[in-house]
């Protein structure tokens, strides 16, 4: 790096317990300020982290979301569970080094603070040494916990014992018998052997169990009341200064909102860390990714976590539009005719050592990228690049949730392009599956070139079924300009057809019922009738 482009500064901020209120001043200012807004999460994709930032961000900043490939010491990794998180968190420093490098300020979020059994403490062994680093305290779960109890931690010459409940029992009743004061970390599964533990110290008794201090979904309790099957990992037992047990117990409080989801049970997890390994010669990876019908609501976390982690990011343009950019990554926008030079672009990214992510709208796997990507892998040239496919949920399934339950019965999915296979065996599928009484999912119905095939299908499905039966026709669903229409058979009018719509065709048992509400839904019956 030169001094014509600086490298970027890399934060590790302490966000606090939970509440944004306890956010202090200068966290709330980097927040607000910096380049690059890094968060671990889980594979659901939630991050505590970042919900307790997100009234101190601004449009426009980029996020690295570093998403936990597993939560449970099970892996197939040749490393064991230790290989497999050393080098996740190789990757995330590598991602978060092509920042600084760029020169842009890299902010990693961190609940409570960061150098307190926190997650940022292992971007911080693997970066510090190369880039300017600054760590900025915050509010620890430990006196956040006090703090809602009202008890003193510890007073005048009194000692605090910090310990994480993944302590062997006897080393954790040992430790908890010789001290005053005493906070057990970490709980979640281990809280049956710390409540053990605790009773074998004979300080069961002085124990307090808090869970998610100072959130919404707070709760306090004695510990030997607690229920250990509810217990999440973000949860703490306590026991405070002996000077002040004859305080009044606090008021519990259990708020019936949902409280936050833990970030992983791997997150904070006191290790020795190997030194991160650079990617020389790594092998890469093709990972065909269903994007839904729309935008991020419909992503799945999966899907999310693959286009976290990518390199490269390849597919038909307009599908790319809807992943947010990140200077990181290299976008290919290709056109959506090319289906196999896109595949083998990809593949031949990855054989480089890229993790490559092919995107494409829905579920790939259904009229879509994985067929091609896997056609051209098969070929002699790529048969050593890892190749797989992530689901999406489908058009289909996304027109048929707004319109009730049309595919609630047998049904089959085709598609009325004829650019990949004649028009006869596009027919002859259509009269089949109406012979069958199976409701039609209609794919690609018509575009400016196919605009004679809506009405054809059309025809050829009133040979076998009634001029009354159900019609969806779904545009641009979870789109800004979705609209759903029902009608029939008979009254389909092919004019009201384009690209962007799915046909849903009802069979003879599928209904449209008016509701209380005066919203119409299309079902169909579980039982079909004898």
């Amino acid at each position: 790096m030169t001094d014509m482009n600086p490298a970027g500064r890399l934060w590790g901020v302490g966000l606090g317990p939970g509440d944004p209120e306890l956010v202090t001043v200068k966290a709330a200012r980097l927040l607000g300020s910096a380049d690059v807004i890094a968060y671990h999460s889980a594979r659901h994709g939630r991050s505590i982290a970042r919900s307790v930032a997100a009234p101190y961000l601004r449009e426009g900043q980029i996020e690295e979301a570093l998403i936990y490939p597993l939560t449970t010491e099970t892996t197939d990794h040749p490393g064991g569970y230790q290989g497999a998180i050393d080098d996740f968190y190789a990757e995330c420093a590598l991602r978060l080094a092509a920042h600084l490098d760029a020169g842009r300020d890299v902010v990693v979020l961190c609940e409570g603070d960061p150098l307190f059994y926190g997650s940022y403490m292992h971007m911080h062994k693997r970066l510090s040494h190369r880039y300017a680093t600054e760590v900025v305290p915050g509010v620890t779960s430990v006196s956040a916990a006090a703090a809602v109890l009202g008890r003193p931690l510890v007073e005048r010459d009194e000692t605090l014992t910090v310990l994480p409940g993944t302590l062997p029992a006897e080393v954790l009743a040992e430790r908890l018998a010789a001290t005053d004061s005493a906070a057990v970390l970490k709980l979640g599964r281990t809280f049956t052997k710390v409540r053990d533990a605790l009773e074998k110290a004979g300080r069961l008794g002085e124990a307090w169990y808090v869970e998610r201090a100072t959130t919404g979904g707070q709760r306090l309790a004695p510990l030997a009341e607690v229920d250990p099957a509810g217990v999440p990992y973000f949860s703490l037992a306590l026991i405070t200064s002996p000077v002040n047990a004859g305080l009044p117990a606090p008021e519990g409080r259990a708020d019936a909102g949902t409280a936050p989801a833990a970030e992983t049970g791997t997150a904070g997890r006191d290790r020795t860390e190997a030194a991160a390994a650079g990617t020389a010669g790594r092998a890469g990876e093709v990972v065909v990714v269903g994007l839904g019908p729309a935008g991020r609501p419909w992503l799945t976390p999966e899907a999310q976590e693959a286009l976290a982690a990518a390199d490269e990011l390849v597919g038909y343009g307009p599908y790319l539009d809807r992943v947010p950019p990140n200077p990181r990554q290299r976008r290919h926008a290709t056109d959506n005719r090319v289906e196999a030079e896109r595949a083998a672009h990809a593949l031949g990214l990855a054989a480089a050592g890229a993790r490559v992510a092919v995107v494409s709208s829905g579920d790939p796997g259904v009229f879509a990228m994985a067929s091609a990507v896997l056609e051209v892998a098969c070929e002699p040239r790529f048969s050593g690049v890892p190749v797989r496919v992530l689901p999406g949920l489908t058009a289909a399934h996304a027109v048929a949730s707004r319109a009730g339950a049309p595919l609630g019965h047998d049904y089959c999915v085709l598609s009325l392009s004829d650019l990949l296979k004649p028009w006869d065996v596009v027919a002859e599928r259509i009269s089949a599956a109406a012979r069958a009484d199976l409701v039609l999912a209609i794919y690609n119905p018509a575009s400016k070139s196919r605009t004679w095939q809506v009405a054809a299908a059309r025809d050829l499905l009133l040979e076998h079924r009634a001029p009354q039966t159900p019609v969806v026709i779904g545009r641009d669903v979870g789109g800004a300009g979705e609209t759903m229409t029902v009608t029939t058979l008979a009254e389909l009018d092919p004019a009201a057809v384009d690209m962007r719509c799915l046909l849903l065709v009802g069979s003879s048992t599928t209904r449209v019922a008016e509701r209380g509400d005066g919203r119409r839904v299309v079902f169909t019956p579980r039982r079909y009738p004898a």
